[in-house]
Order: structure tokens, then C-alpha cells, then sequence
């Protein structure tokens, strides 16, 4: 990049000697983008543009600018934003535009911002996370086939599968926690992109997104999954 303009997020930073940070960001033009900032790191999901160059991974940034007003999460909008962000770092390769992801992470947090004024915010917030995993996996190259198992053969309502990353809906003869009946799979096969999922719809991709999503992490579980347990079991507690 040369003195290359982008519009994006902040996802992450860390500081860097004295009076610099190694900034993460999303953008619109490459995706995640690693570089040096000589100043004050902006605040996280507000939207930023600034001056990239440099050949190596970590790109040189100058020229930045905060384009909105201060935006403060609180509650679950936090620790979902923690979430988005800390997926983005750890599984969008760097450099690699992803503008599907880049759309709906922007919608997302447009709708973070409205969270606590949802008549039915739970729902609300897992619509919107599994719109954003969906778009994310697609983009990552995990798009599923609902309509074909790992055999090829059609899926049937009745029988029962096991999803693994690397194999699809595989055919097994017991029934467990972790296994999905045919019926649900099959609702995804008529979901049209842009719409709301159905409550089949969002209880098959909360499981098999957390499935998927913790194959493609390894070892390294979540600290933001964590610290919302952590949270959710503290309230609990102080009822």
C-alpha cells in the first residue's frame, strides 16, 4: 500500500513502545489490516478513516479521523461487540477483503446500538449474531449444504446427523445433544438471504455456528464467550 485511504473499524490494539500501538482494523477495502499508529488508538465501532502504507504485514497508519459521535455499549451490546470483534481477529485472514462481513458487521452494530430499546431483545440479539456468523462463514468458505448429506444423498426429516467441519451432516443412528434431526436442517434449505431466521431456523444455527466456529478457533476458546458466562452467572447469583 501507498498512501492507500481506508474506511473501517478499530477490532483490537496493543501498545507499541513509547507513544505508538499496533492497531487492528476491519476495512471495506482489504479486510483486516495490521499496522503502527504514532497517536492515540480510536474508540472501538465507530466508524474511522485513515492512511495505510507500507509492504510488509504491519502497515503504517496516519491521518486518522473519527467520522461519528462516541457510541458506549453496555450489558449483553457489550459483550456481543467484544464477541464481533474477537472473531474477526482471530479468524479473518489478513488482507483479504471480505465485503459481505465488512456489510454486515456495519448492520450489526447499528442494531447493537438500539439493543436495550428491543421489546424482545434476547430474540433480537440472537437474530443478529447468527446474521453476522452467517455472513462470515460464508466468506470463510464454509458454506453449508442443507439439502445433501455427506454421503450425497438427500436428507431426510427423520434421520438424525452429526455436523463436523470438515465432512457436513453425517448420518448416525443415536440421538444425543449434539445431534440434529433432518427436519431442522431442512429449514435452512429455503432461507433467503437478507431475511430474518425462523425459531427452527435460530435454534439449528446457535448450535452449529458455536460448533463450527470453536473447530475453526482450536485451543483458544473465546474470552468474550467467557466473560459473558461469567456476567450472566453473576447475575444470577445476586437475584
Amino acid at each position: 500500500m501507498r498512501n492507500e485511504i481506508l474506511h473501517g473499524y478499530l477490532i483490537h490494539h496493543r501498545k507499541y513502545r513509547e507513544r505508538s500501538h499496533i492497531v487492528h482494523l476491519f476495512t471495506q477495502e482489504h479486510g483486516r489490516v495490521d499496522g503502527i499508529l504514532r497517536q492515540t488508538p480510536p474508540p472501538q465501532y465507530q466508524p474511522i478513516t485513515l492512511q495505510a502504507s507500507g509492504k510488509s504485514e504491519l502497515k503504517n497508519f496516519s491521518k486518522l479521523e473519527i467520522l461519528n459521535q462516541p457510541i458506549f455499549f453496555y450489558g449483553d451490546a457489550f459483550f456481543s461487540g467484544f464477541y464481533l470483534n474477537e472473531i474477526i481477529l482471530r479468524l479473518c485472514p489478513l488482507e483479504e477483503m471480505m465485503p459481505e462481513t465488512f456489510q454486515q458487521y456495519h448492520i450489526t452494530l447499528q442494531h447493537l446500538q438500539n439493543l436495550a430499546e428491543h421489546p424482545q431483545a434476547d430474540l433480537f440479539l440472537r437474530q443478529i449474531l447468527r446474521q453476522f456468523e452467517h455472513a462470515l462463514l460464508e466468506e470463510l468458505g464454509f458454506p453449508l449444504d442443507y439439502e445433501h448429506d455427506s454421503n450425497q444423498q438427500m436428507i431426510t426429516t427423520a434421520q438424525r446427523y452429526q455436523f463436523q467441519l470438515s465432512e457436513g451432516f453425517m448420518p448416525v443412528a443415536h440421538t444425543s445433544s449434539s445431534t440434529l434431526l433432518g427436519q431442522q436442517i431442512l429449514s435452512m434449505a429455503s432461507y433467503e438471504k437478507g431475511r430474518d431466521f425462523s425459531p427452527e431456523q435460530l435454534q439449528l444455527l446457535t448450535k452449529l455456528y458455536r460448533q463450527m466456529i470453536t473447530s475453526l478457533l482450536g485451543d483458544r476458546p473465546l474470552k468474550s464467550r467467557q466473560l459473558w458466562i461469567q456476567n450472566a452467572q453473576s447475575k444470577s447469583l445476586s437475584r
